[in-house]
């Protein structure tokens, strides 16, 4: 059991701390008892309070008998668990009853919450429509839906004192109805309201949760994390009350003893007064939170995580225990804080990844390894064995780890080293220099701080990225810079101390003692006569190098090109390239302008049928090769035809035997 205290308000996590694996034997069970007092206060009070998967809704019946969680939306008809309706993902609605199920229908669009209308036995349904869908369960058919003026609701809630039905929509607003007359009574822009001086805001408010709260009050709860509450009688809140996560209100509940609201997110539980706003206490439970619930009457709370596990908290300053439960009073004086532990000390957990590394996979389903939720409790003295016999220097390393850490420890009171980056080392340390000249000077003065190039992500790449090192070769460095290789001597110097210091300190594992450093000389950086030599010297440099490059381009300009003669292949056409841009133009036109052009040279005829239909006759281009084969041919059939001789003149000898006919 774990005690948190805010505000002075204790509150006890009845589902955290050790617990119990079911393998374990009743003697090993008594024998945990006797020795470990966290096992010993441990109090299972609701037995395997886990679901098979992670649920999303978590109620108590009127009656205070029984919780239900489930994956979907569901609403609690009876007094206990004998009529229960269960909205679906996927359009359809369960009726069951204390025997199991009874009956199934379906609603037009995807629904997301609905609410009861005791009077008229009216279900009342909103989703992704701007319908209300109204299903009376005493004639057993759909009536006429409720039309709104949103794109799509959210959630909904019947005042169960008048009777009043409201929904609220994604556009942010609440829009209440009368169900005898079924017309719109009110409307209410949250969206507008929640917005605050102090409120950050980045999308639009849309409506998440919504509770009634007697005939006049009512709470709603944002996407974007805040609550307001309203007097049914005013358009304006009475109170904006922000969580600071930005995340959507997942449900709200009023506690009618102290006047408290209990509004809920993904992260924390908050409880305030709803007359003055103040935090009473809040609660941050270790798993992200899907839906909260208020036990009737008393300091209990429930709550459905991200995780199979249900959470129970009780906090005794909102009422007492339930009576299931009525021997926690005499038990909360007695508890105290304590840390919670995961492993016990004959047992060690380990996943499936650390038996990989261990070489233990083939123990999975013997006794030395027995499941629990995503790995495996191991008795710890085989653990050590394994993991000896894996790696024998584990205790070298441990100590190498140690000394390092002391001489780690040591270098933290002695001057820290520079380091500096890869790429523009030089600019690294001119910037460090300014940086700290600009430090004495805002110790003296006080001048506002502004951030260095060094520590601005938008400047990292330049001094990671070779492609942005600074080239001192170029002539804009050179005239720009006259005096930086005077300034850039120093600094290199002091570049090359630091490396030393750095290879030194891998080498010998140590700090080396401090030295005076004799990097800088006397001699003035801002002296004129070094400064006009240096521009002089670099400016005949420069004309040197541009009058080498105008002799290089004349004796280019020079330089006669001799032409180059290409030999083509016997038998193969040469085609001026004046052909081959003509070809090129004639692609780029359209399919009409090429046919107007192929009509005109006359290879190409387009002429009218008589049934209306078009003719179109072409000539096919040839090439010159196939124009020269062709001719070859024509010449051949006429050498042929006029050798050839007639062969009249032959007759056939008469066969013997009868005739053929």
């Amino acid at each position: 059991m774990q005690v948190s205290s805010l505000n002075e308000v204790k509150i006890y996590s009845l589902s955290c701390g050790k617990s119990l694996p079911e393998w374990l034997s009743d003697r090993k069970k008594r024998a945990l008892q006797k020795k470990d007092v966290d096992v010993r206060r441990r109090i299972e009070l609701i037995q395997d309070f886990e679901m098979p998967t992670v649920c999303t809704t978590i109620k108590v019946s009127k009656d205070g008998q029984y919780i239900l969680a489930t994956v979907v939306t569901f609403e609690i008809l009876s007094d206990d668990y004998s009529k229960i309706v269960f909205l679906h993902n996927d359009r359809y609605i369960e009726f069951h009853s204390q025997s199991g199920f009874y009956y199934k229908t379906r609603i037009p669009k995807f629904g997301r919450d609905f609410s009861y209308h005791y009077p008229s036995c009216d279900l009342y349904f909103v989703g992704a429509s701007s319908e209300v869908y109204r299903l009376n369960l005493e004639q057993g058919r759909y009536l006429n839906p409720l039309q709104t003026n949103a794109a799509e609701n959210n959630v909904c809630d019947i005042n169960s004192v008048h009777g009043l039905f409201a929904t609220g929509t994604i556009e942010g607003r609440v829009e209440c109805w009368d169900p005898r007359t079924r017309n719109r009574v009110g409307l209410l822009d949250c969206a507008l309201n929640s917005v605050t001086a102090d409120s950050e805001i980045n999308s639009l408010p849309t409506i998440s949760a919504l509770k009634f709260n007697g005939a006049l009050t009512m709470a709603v709860g944002t996407s974007t994390g805040q609550v307001l509450l309203y007097d049914l009688r005013s358009d304006k809140p009475l109170l904006v009350k922000d969580h600071q996560y930005g995340l959507p209100i997942k449900s709200v509940h009023f506690q009618e003893s102290l006047d408290l609201i209990l509004s809920s997110d993904s992260r924390i539980i908050k409880m305030w007064n709803k007359n003055s706003g103040k935090i009473f206490t809040s609660l941050e439970p270790e798993h992200d939170l899907n839906d909260v619930c208020l036990y009737p009457n008393s300091g209990m709370l429930f709550t459905a995580n991200e995780t199979p596990k249900m959470g129970i908290y009780y906090i005794p300053v909102l009422g007492p225990a339930p009576r299931w439960c009525s021997f926690l009073d005499n038990l909360t004086e007695e508890l105290e804080e304590n840390p919670e532990s995961t492993v016990y000390d004959d047992y060690k957990f380990v996943t499936k990844k650390d038996l990989e590394n261990l070489g233990l996979t083939h123990l999975i389903g013997s006794p030395f390894l027995r499941a629990y939720m995503h790995g495996f409790f191991m008795d710890i003295r085989l653990y050590h064995k394994v993991k000896l016999m894996v790696n024998p220097f584990a205790y070298e390393e441990y100590r190498k780890d140690k000394i390092r850490q002391k001489i780690e420890e040591t270098r933290a009171q002695r001057v820290q080293l520079k380091k500096l980056p890869k790429v523009n080392k030089e600019l690294a340390l001119k910037l460090i220099e300014e940086e700290e000249e600009k430090q004495k000077s805002t110790w003296k003065k006080k001048v506002k701080n502004l951030p260095s190039i060094l520590t601005d992500d938008r400047f990292k790449v330049m001094f990671e990225n070779p492609d942005f090192q600074v080239d001192e070769e170029s002539e804009e460095f050179r005239l720009l810079n006259p005096l930086v290789s005077k300034i850039s001597e120093k600094r290199k110097k002091k570049l090359r101390l630091l490396e030393e210091q750095e290879l030194r300190e891998k080498e010998e594992e140590e700090e080396p003692e401090g030295k005076p450093s004799d990097a800088e000389s006397s001699e003035s950086s801002d002296d004129e006569k070094d400064w006009v030599e240096e521009v002089r010297r670099q400016r005949r440099l420069l004309r040197q190098e541009g009058k080498t490059t105008r002799q290089q381009v004349q004796e280019d300009q020079q330089t006669v090109l001799q032409p180059q003669f290409y030999e083509i292949k016997a038998g193969e056409e040469f085609r001026s390239f004046k052909d081959s841009a003509t070809k090129q133009k004639l692609m780029n036109k359209t399919l009409e302008d090429r046919l107007k052009l192929e009509a005109k040279n006359g290879t190409l005829n387009v002429s009218d049928t008589t049934v209306g239909s078009k003719q179109l006759t072409f000539t096919l281009k040839r090439s010159e090769q196939q124009k020269q084969q062709q001719e070859a041919e024509k010449l051949h059939r006429q050498e042929r035809k006029k050798l050839r001789r007639s062969a009249g003149h032959l007759r056939s000898r008469p066969q013997r035997g009868r005739p053929w006919h």
